[in-house]
């Protein structure tokens, strides 16, 4: 009777895997319709979201065997899509980063990849994706994904007191971090008031999210005009860094600005802010103008960076 009953446990978790290998589209040739592999497409993933990792260090983290990650790494340079930077530490090491091609390259994937989950998402109503994602969690950790993969957060709309978390954590970070004087904090409340009094709920989102109960990131998308939207407002607590919360917020963006018509997505930040320049970037926007100014007590260069939709 054991022996049955294990059986029929292997079954149900092959149906699971059958299931759901086809509701994620890994069957298709092409990962989300691109020419990349699964496998292509993780390494990828990984060069997008490490500082310059070794190859070594991505066969660990993918469980990759050593000759079929270089065959991979390979076929990447030929297309110019990484470069290599001998290591100072360990001369027989190389770090890996994405060329401008290959971030141009991964970028279409990533917001496919997000848009792909967020729809399946939408189906589901608040409680159900709750329910979805305990499930996920108690999945990995029985089948011993490390704690710090299985760090769970959730997104959701503002509610009223967000707005004087979003001031006082701009304020308090940019000026832990990049010496910003107390202009900035007012300049983020006059975007926050301005939202509040102005919400248009069918063209404009504030999206906050939570990890273990406590706000973690903000970011929000205001309408600019009739066709152009504008991404304001992105942050993530230092705590709460790595776990892709940025990269979230602005897929969110992105996949509700085309949903209600936007064609076009415009933002402003500055140069010193490297980190939301990456996720920017992957998400496919580009760099369209820099202008050096002078604001919150810094001598600043000003990006405006754009996504057509």
């Amino acid at each position: 009777m054991a022996d049955t009953d294990f059986e029929q446990r292997v079954a149900t978790v092959r149906r699971f895997n059958r299931f759901y290998t086809k509701q994620i589209g890994l069957l298709h040739e092409g990962y989300l319709e691109s020419s990349f592999s699964l496998a292509e497409a993780r390494v990828l993933y990984e060069l997008a979201h490490r500082d310059k990792p070794a190859a070594t260090e991505l066969a660990r983290e993918l469980g990759l065997d050593a000759g079929y990650l270089s065959r991979i790494l390979r076929g990447f340079e030929r297309r110019r899509l990484i470069r290599r930077t001998p290591s100072k530490a360990d001369r027989r090491q190389s770090h890996l980063s994405l060329t401008e091609r290959g971030r141009a390259a991964f970028a279409p994937l990533n917001v496919r990849s997000r848009a792909d989950i967020g729809a399946m998402l939408d189906r589901l109503g608040p409680g159900e994706q709750r329910r979805l994602i305990e499930a996920m969690q108690t999945i990995e950790g029985f089948l011993g994904a490390p704690a710090e993969s299985r760090a769970a957060y959730v997104l959701r709309p503002h509610q009223p007191g967000d707005m004087g978390w979003v001031v006082h954590r701009h304020g308090a970070l940019y000026g832990q971090e990049y010496g910003w004087d107390e202009q900035f904090e007012a300049l983020v409340a006059s975007v926050v008031a301005k939202f509040i009094q102005n919400f248009d709920p069918k063209r404009e989102r504030c999206w906050i999210a939570e990890k273990d109960g406590e706000i973690v990131g903000s970011v929000f998308l205001v309408s600019a005009s009739r066709t152009v939207a504008q991404l304001r407002l992105l942050l993530v607590e230092p705590k709460a860094r790595g776990l892709g919360i940025g990269g979230h917020l602005v897929t969110e963006c992105v996949r509700f600005a085309r949903q209600v018509g936007y064609r076009k997505i415009t933002l402003w930040t500055n140069s010193v802010l490297r980190a939301a320049r990456r996720i920017y970037e992957a998400a496919g926007f580009r760099l369209v103008r820099k202008e050096r100014h002078r604001s919150f007590g810094r001598d600043l260069i000003g990006e405006t960076w754009e996504l057509s939709l």
